[in-house]
């Protein structure tokens, strides 16, 4: 085995990569090979010179994730089967052979064992985010074991990490296909039709996350009112749609997701008889509206990117929910979400329960709310664990 260059941890500094969790942070490292650079593979040593790790080297406060807890050799065959463990776990689940949903997420970073790395799949085509140097590196290995595992059914690799690069390394890269070529990109999810723009739209195109979630909708919705704030392509209100609500309101700033909303009730044989769509700011709209639903959808984009914008977003979601709140019909249900990972669950919660408080309204959770099965989160690594939901009932 060709050795590779070393990390030396500080005295104490190993307990948490012994309890398997993947991050090395910059306060933690007594010395470095000289000669490493950003994205090269380390092992990882303990003071006393006790293995610990096998990670890609980065910059900033976190500085080396951990893609395996033995010594191995890198290369195709291990980047293949981290890969194929991935696809097996989604098999397992049901999802790679349904015909009710092609579309899902493929890998999920940490949780996976490949940190830095994101696979959305799309009815054949897969969407690859990447977030570190390391990962990007070896993005023509990721192309090969893809097609070495769907075979025939893979048509496209979509590149989609030119922003995220930029930002975690300062590199500039482009997206683009680094397999195939564009294809039409619907897909199904639970029977409902949806039309992805992976190329120009937010994540990956879609939010694959919200798939269950918006299937707990469905059971809610038949002859209600609904609200879908924050719709970006209307995942939610296809859903309730479906499921029989009398009427939708689609809220987003961008036009472009509106868009993309209508473009999406119209692929699933609705019109304006019982959707319609607003490009405006959620709160303003919540505050202007003389409408109340009977069910109200908050699914805002993340408030908080790193821990020093915890106290901002906890009162940005209090005042988001508490608005939400006036709206909603005795009897009503409030669907919010925060997908910040710096916000907890316990956190998230309590804020939520401040909202409450001050609308002197009386409700109950009926549901917790979490990412799906293709979203795993590493009982070592609960940082993974980056969507919570709640719904409420109002008295």
């Amino acid at each position: 085995m060709k050795n590779l260059p070393v990390i030396t941890l500080k005295q104490g500094k190993e307990h948490s990569l012994k309890r398997f969790h993947p991050w090395v942070f910059s306060g933690a490292v007594k010395s470095v090979d000289p000669n490493l650079k950003e994205g090269d593979i380390v092992e990882i040593f303990s003071e006393k010179g006790e293995y610990l790790a096998t990670a890609h080297l980065q910059s900033g406060s976190i500085v080396a994730k951990v893609f395996s807890f033995q010594r191995i050799v890198t290369g195709y065959d291990f980047w293949k089967e981290k890969i194929k463990h991935a696809y097996l776990l989604r098999r397992d689940l049901g999802l790679t052979e349904s015909i009710h949903t092609n579309c899902y997420r493929l890998v999920h970073g940490e949780a996976d064992g490949i940190p830095g790395l994101i696979i959305d799949w799309y009815n054949g085509t897969a969407v690859v985010q990447v977030r570190s140097l390391g990962i990007h590196n070896i993005k023509e290995l990721i192309v090969n074991a893809l097609m070495e595992i769907y075979k025939s059914n893979l048509n496209a690799v979509y590149y989609k990490s030119g922003d995220l690069m930029g930002k975690a390394t300062g590199l500039s890269v482009e997206d683009g296909y680094l397999y195939g070529t564009k294809t039409e990109g619907i897909v199904l999810e639970n029977d409902c039709r949806f039309f992805i723009n992976w190329e120009s739209g937010q994540k990956t195109g879609f939010f694959v996350d919200q798939r269950d979630n918006r299937q707990l909708l469905s059971t809610y919705s038949k002859n209600k009112t609904v609200l879908n704030t924050f719709s970006y392509s209307g995942g939610f209100s296809v859903y309730a749609l479906k499921s029989g609500a009398s009427f939708v309101h689609s809220v987003d700033s961008s036009a472009t997701a509106i868009e993309l909303t209508e473009k999406n009730t119209g692929l699933n044989g609705f019109n304006e008889n019982n959707h319609k769509s607003y490009v405006a700011d959620v709160k303003t709209f919540l505050n202007n509206t003389d409408s109340e639903y009977d069910i109200i959808i908050l699914d805002p984009p993340a408030f908080a990117k790193n821990i020093k914008n915890r106290h901002h977003a906890v009162i940005g979601y209090k005042n988001l929910n508490l608005l939400a709140m006036k709206k909603i019909k005795k009897g009503g249900l409030l669907f919010t979400f925060s997908c910040s990972q710096a916000i907890d669950r316990s956190l998230f919660t309590s804020t939520v329960t401040a909202a409450a408080l001050e609308s002197g309204r009386n409700m109950v959770i009926l549901h917790h709310l979490s990412q799906p099965p293709d979203h795993p989160v590493s009982i070592y690594h609960p940082e993974g664990e980056y969507l919570k939901g709640l719904v409420l009932k109002f008295d």
